[in-house]
């Protein structure tokens, strides 16, 4: 089979799933377009943003909340760069916990589109396809505590999309309780990373700080972090699968 040919086949399968999923393929299309060109937008704000948000630290930080919640949830911004602007603008201190909450409300907003609208066209199209069935039984049907767990360890990859997850875990059929906790539990380490690293460059921008070294080992520990936390989460998806699958 020629290149041209499989490439063909790709869209063809992409659009039918589009067509499946209904109003999910059309937040789908969204989740994967928006949040790119929105935080080219966040990041290059940031000098702007930050000291207006750090000037008034009760409003900004409600502010900030907001935005977040809204935005995540519905997809427009990614996750990353409304960390990196929590930091930037309130520290490590206050702008970690407020990225979390933004987290959490942001999961509760985009699992409440995805439910309302996507579930029964989500349904249909893991039913056609083995792998996605597989991995919608290793969640459901675990309790409480293990299901919470394998959402955590979905979550845990820096590279997992906040937004399509969202959509994929609603559409699955998972419980918003054990959805949200472990979300919170799984977005933890890298939201800490992204929020004290901002925080870390703000700081030095406005101070005389120690050499540049330090910010070298810094960010070179950073990466090697994300480096373990994406082979753990996809370490944990591949054992996701097996599982689903051998209960099939």
């Amino acid at each position: 089979m020629s290149m041209g040919t499989d490439v063909d086949e790709q869209t063809k399968e992409k659009r039918r799933l589009g067509r499946q999923l209904g109003p999910l393929g059309v937040l789908a299309g969204a989740a994967a377009l928006l949040p790119p060109v929105g935080g080219l937008v966040v990041l290059g704000t940031l000098d702007v943003v930050g000291p207006w948000l750090a000037d008034r630290p009760a409003v900004g930080l409600m502010l900030y909340v907001t935005g977040f919640v809204v935005f995540a949830g519905l997809a427009l911004l990614p996750t990353y760069a409304q960390a990196v602007l929590g930091g930037w603008a309130f520290g490590f201190v206050w702008g970690y916990p407020a990225a979390l909450v933004g987290f959490v409300g942001a999961s509760w907003l985009g699992y409440a589109v995805a439910s309302r609208f996507a579930r029964p066209g989500a349904q249909a199209a893991i039913d056609e396809r083995p792998q996605w069935r597989a991995i919608q039984r290793a969640f459901l049907g675990q309790g409480f505590w293990r299901t919470t767990v394998l959402v955590a360890l979905v979550r845990l990859p820096p590279v997992s999309p906040f937004a399509m997850t969202n959509m994929v875990l609603a559409g699955a059929g998972v419980g918003r309780g054990a959805y949200l906790l472990g979300t919170l539990a799984g977005m933890a380490p890298r939201t800490g990373l992204a929020v004290f690293a901002a925080a870390g460059v703000a700081q030095w921008r406005e101070a005389e700080m120690p050499g540049d070294w330090v910010y070298v080992l810094g960010a070179a520990a950073t990466v090697v972090v994300l480096i373990v936390l994406t082979w753990i989460g996809r370490r944990a998806m591949r054992t996701v699968k097996e599982a689903g699958a051998g209960e099939g």
